[in-house]
């Protein structure tokens, strides 16, 4: 039974867009970046006039050097940073406008997977990946219900009750992906997260992305691995310099 599903069809096209060209059907766009400037309080421009939309369903590499811009991207998604000129829109939500609850609803919708994991060194791989959904109101019913399907896409039912330093790198990732999955969003946002791995445990993680990308999961992956985003042959989008620009 696979993890995440939808009905949406998946459109393979990606448009980087100038300031004037939105001629696309927004209510199939997941993402929409419009003329998105974000400057920091040192005067550090992280992104300048950044204009990118994506459809539902579709799957997006973001390449750049580190320092380009690119975490600084996912995070205007989410909502953790706020662009300073331009409008972010995810799933047809104006992330400046949201705050409270509004966000928190909006964020139950992307799946976040960082570069370190982030997970609870005391709690097992099932309390790691349950704690999203307990945090969301589940009953305990429909996360038992949920975690089998998660752990088997991951690889990591054998593992159910290891602790994370029982983990590989490569299988700590894979946890911190079911986490970002279980809830079954429509969006996953990755930022490096195969950075810390070696190539063999980067590609088991591509092909977790792929999979749940086959399910209608839309995803955007951010990494510097130009081999890895060739050997995945899937569209590709650089950052350098703040500025986006399409390969």
């Amino acid at each position: 039974m696979p993890v995440i599903t939808t009905n949406n069809t998946i459109d393979k096209s990606l448009d980087v867009q100038n300031e004037n060209n939105h001629k696309d059907d927004s209510s199939n766009l997941m993402v929409q970046l419009r003329s998105v400037t974000k400057t920091y309080a040192n005067g550090v421009n992280a992104l300048v006039d950044v204009n990118l939309s994506l459809k539902k369903g579709e799957f997006l590499f973001i390449t750049g050097s580190s320092g380009s811009g690119k975490s600084t991207l996912l995070k205007i998604l989410y909502g953790e940073e706020l662009a300073t000129q331009g409008e972010a829109i995810v799933d047809n939500c104006n992330v400046a406008q949201l705050r409270g609850d509004s966000l928190s609803l909006l964020r139950r919708r992307i799946g976040i997977v960082f570069q370190d994991y982030k997970l609870i060194p005391q709690r097992t791989v099932t309390e790691n990946i349950s704690v999203v959904l307990k945090a969301q109101g589940y009953t305990r019913k429909e996360i038992q219900r949920r975690l089998e399907p998660t752990l088997k896409l991951v690889g990591l039912l054998s593992k159910a009750n290891y602790f994370p330093d029982q983990l590989s790198g490569g299988e700590q990732q894979r946890v911190s992906i079911a986490r970002a999955i279980v809830a079954t969003p429509p969006l996953l946002l990755a930022d490096e997260p195969t950075g810390n791995l070696d190539p063999d445990n980067s590609w088991q993680i591509m092909q977790i992305f792929r999979k749940l990308n086959s399910f209608g999961a839309t995803v955007i992956v951010t990494t510097h691995d130009e081999n890895l985003v060739r050997r995945c042959d899937r569209r590709v989008v650089k950052v350098r310099d703040g500025k986006v620009y399409q390969i």
